[in-house]
């Protein structure tokens, strides 16, 4: 298997595959071209046999210049639980130390199991302010709009 960094034509391969790969959630609309086209450095695709088979899209905070943010992530179903994630991960920490951060954030939806116990498996926290628990989970009500609650991560680099 192959990572890479992101072209802007990896956005008409990974749009189309979006919605499938969550099991019918309405995802793509989540992820525009423009990421495609303007976080290449710090975003990455697996490729195994000259077929996409996950894809990581991150970037740097221009806000907090020890932080950067893991926006969106994927891997193909008949590909998942073969560490591709882990290597997408480690990819992005390797880029965000070398921009001399250290401080990764992202956030998923509570009803996200998989990409809960995939994150604290990964070293994050659950960042702990939320106003609401659900399953025993912290959760932001409302983080990205009506009825759009999150879990919040943090993990510091070392």
């Amino acid at each position: 298997m192959e990572i890479r960094s992101v072209k802007g034509s990896d956005y008409y391969v990974i749009s189309p595959l979006i919605n499938e790969w969550w099991g019918g959630r309405q995802m793509s609309d989540k992820l525009p071209k423009l990421f495609f086209d303007h976080f290449k450095n710090t975003s990455f695709i697996a490729e195994k046999d000259g077929k996409i088979v996950g894809f990581l899209i991150g970037f740097l905070s221009q806000t907090y210049p020890e932080e950067a943010y893991i926006h969106f992530v994927g891997v193909h179903p008949d590909y998942r639980k073969n560490g591709i994630g882990k290597r997408l991960y480690n990819e992005f920490f390797n880029i965000v130390k070398k921009n001399g951060r250290n401080i990764v954030r992202c956030v998923t939806s509570p009803v996200n199991k998989v990409s809960i116990a995939f994150h604290t498996k990964m070293g994050f926290e659950i960042e702990k302010n939320g106003d609401k628990k659900v399953d025993g989970v912290s959760v932001y009500t409302d983080y990205d709009g009506p009825n759009q609650d999150r879990v919040l991560f943090v993990k510091r680099l070392m």
